[in-house]
């Protein structure tokens, strides 16, 4: 399955120079927990980097620091872990868990934003494959009672 099929395409993008109290704001209105960062804000763009709710919390919020002062530019992943839409899940899978991210842009094949991956979105497919799977040694049995009647 390739992760054009399972991310989502709702992507939620905001400025380098956007304050980190900003980001949060949109984070909380838009119930996500990253943004990716764009030169441009707004879809088909190529992300800069990404900014997460951890991100905000880790290092802001615990070094007491204003947020409405710092910028995304400040507190941003950079560059951005990005995924193609063709590519496999598994092969992107691996690359989350080198990289220790949990959710990755994904990117078209000209090079634009159009969706992002989550860690959920991936646990969703195992998930399908694992029922699956349990589905097959289940329906062996009557097959094999009806080849043998």
């Amino acid at each position: 399955m390739n992760t054009g099929t399972i991310c989502t395409r709702n992507v939620i993008t905001c400025q380098a120079e956007t304050s980190a109290l900003d980001a949060a704001k949109l984070m909380r209105n838009h119930h996500v927990g990253e943004l990716a960062v764009v030169t441009d804000a707004g879809p088909g763009h190529r992300p800069v980097g990404v900014v997460t709710n951890r991100d905000i919390v880790v290092s802001v919020l615990a070094r007491e620091l204003d947020p409405g002062t710092l910028w995304v530019a400040d507190i941003m992943s950079s560059p951005a872990i990005t995924a193609f839409d063709w590519e496999d899940a598994w092969h992107v899978l691996r690359r989350m868990r080198l990289n220790g991210v949990r959710r990755m842009p994904v990117m078209s094949d000209t090079d634009e934003l159009i969706g992002i991956v989550m860690l959920d979105d991936m646990m969703g497919v195992v998930s399908e494959l694992l029922s699956e799977l349990c589905l097959v040694s289940q329906r062996q049995r009557p097959f094999e009672e009806k080849a043998r009647t």
